[in-house]
């Protein structure tokens, strides 16, 4: 198992694997490196990048306690490696990780790509509970990880037929357990991006590296991620928003035509990423 270490000395563990420049995918809420999703995108982008997929502090086999300016600062870690590649990486954008891949734009980098960003910046859009953050963090604090996992989906995400979860997909609901006491800090840095207001002013600095912010052309998906979609790239200087049909928020990065169209940006000259436009 690789590991790199952190500005501050955290231990990060991290897989790689494919060939090309690097591309870091940076994991959502209940996300890790062994994460079956991560894993089957990983797989799908190693053809063309060598891939680093981590686990983000307190999560699998990292140390420390996340915060985002250091999750920042942990992709940095990782995006450079022995040969000097460190200038050429691409962030890519597992979609509840669009605040961290946001903070870390910031870095040295070729390219951003957000797909669904989970912000709720409209007056339609679903405002989680005000005391998600203490409601998410107590069960945490007391082992009770499947209380924290049913809150933090049903009350928090408005996951629907969620109950049935831990018996018609033990699996997946394993998966997600494992990770419930790191909720609290994925609450704590969605506050102040599902207010139903603007993005924080802070979201508006330049952002270092031509960007695309994906987002599915379906009605439920318009309602629910459009308005963040679009809220984000006109944020982000130069970036580029692409609406397009495809399968639902979760397994939306492995459809082809989603697949076809960050693969298309991931590669493709740097002077045409930063034109813009709106694809139907």
């Amino acid at each position: 198992m690789p590991t790199a270490s952190s500005g501050d000395g955290t231990t990060i563990a991290y897989d790689r694997d494919g060939a090309g420049d690097p591309l870091v995918l940076v994991p959502g809420a209940f996300s890790y490196r062994r994460y079956p999703g991560l894993v089957k995108l990983a797989g799908l982008r190693a053809a063309r990048f060598t891939v680093c997929s981590y686990d983000r502090r307190g999560r699998g086999d990292s140390g420390g306690t996340p915060a985002v300016c250091r999750r920042a600062r942990d992709r940095g870690s990782r995006r450079g490696d022995r040969r000097g590649r460190r200038a050429r990486a691409r962030l890519g954008p597992f979609p509840s990780g669009a605040v961290l891949a946001l903070a870390a734009a910031g870095l040295p980098g070729r390219r951003l790509a957000v797909h669904e960003p989970p912000f709720v910046v409209g007056p339609a859009g679903r405002r989680p509970p005000a005391g998600l953050l203490r409601r998410v963090t107590a069960p945490a604090d007391a082992g009770q990880r499947g209380a924290a996992v049913r809150y933090f989906m049903l009350d928090g995400m408005g996951a629907p037929a969620f109950p049935a979860m831990p018996r018609l997909m033990p699996k997946a609901w394993r998966a997600r357990t494992a990770v419930a006491h790191t909720l609290p800090y994925d609450a704590a840095i969605m506050r102040g991006y599902q207010d139903r207001r603007p993005l924080p002013a802070g979201q508006r600095a330049p952002v270092a590296m031509p960007a695309l912010v994906m987002c599915g052309a379906g009605k439920k998906t318009r309602v629910f991620f459009g308005p963040a979609a679009q809220a984000v790239a006109a944020a982000v200087p130069g970036a580029r928003l692409v609406q397009r049909r495809g399968p639902g928020h979760a397994k939306a990065l492995s459809a082809p035509v989603i697949a076809g169209t960050l693969t298309g940006f991931l590669t493709g000259p740097d002077t045409a990423a930063r034109t813009g436009g709106h694809h139907a």
